[in-house]
């Protein structure tokens, strides 16, 4: 399908932004995803960055900027956001668990909405909360199916092997026991945009006393129901009943 709107810039800046969807992103890796040559791409980034719509990372990577947080907040319309909150309270009631959605920014993962159990020994994740991506089903599901190269770097210093996201893609979740902090066990699944790449995950977690050591056997299949339904809801800008 021809997505051009006849303005080649604005086509051509929009191509980079995709291209930057996935995660930070090098200039090679950028010309090689848009097709475009070296030196257009490195323009446009650069007048990209020059309007905080790219960033750079520590290691000098392209990453998607700080001004698209601020524009999609004033719209006051983030489809994943507005979707997420009453899925993951039913997430939570079908659990009893804390739920959370979860966003990859840089080499962080980001809880951008929760739904808290009420009562008793809970593993509470605050919106806003920066997490590690090498611990946790949730980083395992955000690296699972990045591009090789993107998936070797996020493997280094992780707690999780090749193995063991080789299963996550698979199956289609992925589960964790004390990987982030030492007695929490938790279950994850994949939320996927219009394009179909991974956006976020969604995920409960709490005590392993009460998710077992197997929480993805006991948890998998409504967890994977809930991120469906927030893709679902991604895709179509309506929320599922």
């Amino acid at each position: 399908m021809d997505n051009s709107s006849g303005v080649g810039v604005i086509d051509k800046a929009a191509m980079v932004l995709d291209a930057l969807e996935a995660g930070p992103t090098s200039l090679a890796q950028l010309v090689a995803s848009t097709g475009l040559s070296r030196p257009t791409v490195h323009r446009l980034a650069q007048a990209l960055v020059h309007h905080r719509l790219v960033g750079k990372d520590i290691h000098g990577r392209f990453v998607l900027g700080g001004r698209l947080v601020e524009l999609a907040s004033a719209a006051g319309e983030d489809r994943l956001i507005a979707a997420a909150g009453p899925l993951l309270v039913r997430l939570r009631d079908a659990t009893g668990e804390s739920s959370q959605v979860f966003r990859r920014q840089g080499e962080h993962r980001v809880c951008v909405a929760s739904a808290e159990r009420p009562v008793g020994l809970r593993d509470t994740i605050p919106v806003g909360t920066q997490l590690s991506m090498k611990a946790g089903s949730a980083a395992q599901v955000l690296l699972a199916w990045e591009d090789h190269q993107r998936l070797l770097d996020g493997l280094h210093g992780a707690r999780f092997t090749p193995t063991i996201l080789a299963g996550v893609r698979r199956r289609g979740w992925a589960q964790s026991l004390g990987e982030r902090e030492p007695g929490v066990a938790s279950v994850s699944a994949p939320v996927r945009g219009p394009n179909g790449r991974v956006i976020a995950a969604v995920s409960i977690s709490g005590p392993i006393e009460r998710l077992t050591r197997q929480p993805g056997r006991v948890h998998s299949d409504i967890v994977c129901r809930i991120a469906a339904q927030l893709s679902d809801a991604v895709r179509t800008g309506q929320e599922n009943p």
